[in-house]
């Protein structure tokens, strides 16, 4: 497996706290991976660690086969892109002034700066002081800097929190153009429709531990239940096993025209993680 991301057993303490606990898993190069759980289960923490910001208390962390604290090194750090809630903008400069600055330091070509202010939708803001932004716009602007160098690979730390949902979708587009022309996507979130929409993979992150992994579907099929639920005309709804055994019954219904919906009990995300941890994605 072509790894881009290895970790193993990793945990951290601070000041006495246990802030992760034996947390593994691998992201494969293509992959958008989502680490889902509430404010406060180590996502944060996680990417920090990934990203050489914080150190870990014990374990194994590699990117692209080298240990994290070496890609702090000017040459590997141009591989990686960062959306966090620290914007680090210069807030009497524009927006343009600040991708330009940033786009100077990874020596881009000047069209870069236009391309990452299309991916955002900022185009025509791009004249606009950093101090005069709400935080969604704000937050777009650190996504357009994240993304600038096309990156190998791109941490997004709930990159859609304080965005609208025009906005949302269309940074949805973009992630997903991006994501096909090869950059690998760690994103954290607590939103569990945002991940079903963008995540090939996913990972319950609960109180510092991961309590599941896997495909969206994989894990829908694996806790949800094999029913069905059949609307009738006089308004009852009726659940009935996805199988032989009820198979004449709706046959019955549908003969005497008495059908007018029928849909699958899929689990959402949200509710896999209620039933593995006994808590609410908030």
């Amino acid at each position: 497996m072509n790894a881009v991301i290895d970790v193993q057993h990793l945990k951290k303490i601070f000041h006495n706290e246990t802030a992760l606990q034996d947390v593994s898993f691998t992201i494969k190069k293509g992959e958008i991976f989502g680490f889902l759980g509430p404010s406060g289960s180590g996502k944060t923490t996680t990417i920090k660690i990934l990203t050489a910001q914080t150190d870990k208390s014990a374990g194994n962390v590699l990117l692209f086969g080298q240990h994290a604290s070496e890609m702090k090194q000017s040459q590997n750090r141009k591989r990686f892109g960062i959306l966090t809630d620290n914007s680090g903008l210069y807030t009497r400069l524009s927006i343009e002034e600040n991708l330009i600055l940033y786009s100077n330091l990874y020596q881009l070509s000047p069209s870069a700066v236009k391309e990452a202010l299309d991916f955002v939708n900022l185009y025509a803001e791009r004249k606009k002081k950093i101090s005069q932004l709400s935080k969604g716009m704000i937050q777009r602007v650190t996504l357009a800097r994240a993304i600038m160098h096309k990156p190998e690979l791109l941490f997004l730390d709930e990159p859609t929190s304080a965005l609208d949902p025009v906005n949302t979708q269309h940074i949805y587009n973009g992630l997903r153009k991006l994501n096909a022309m090869g950059t690998t996507i760690f994103l954290t979130t607590h939103d569990m429709s945002e991940a079903e929409i963008l995540c090939d993979r996913v990972a319950f992150l609960h109180k510092g531990k991961i309590r599941a992994i896997g495909a969206p579907k994989d894990l829908k099929k694996e806790f949800g239940s094999d029913t069905i639920t059949v609307e009738l005309k006089n308004g009852e709804q009726e659940i009935i096993e996805n199988g032989s055994q009820d198979a004449e019954k709706l046959f019955q219904w549908m003969q005497s025209d008495q059908v007018t919906r029928i849909y699958t009990n899929e689990p959402t995300l949200g509710d896999i993680f209620m039933q593995i941890t006994g808590s609410d994605l908030v």
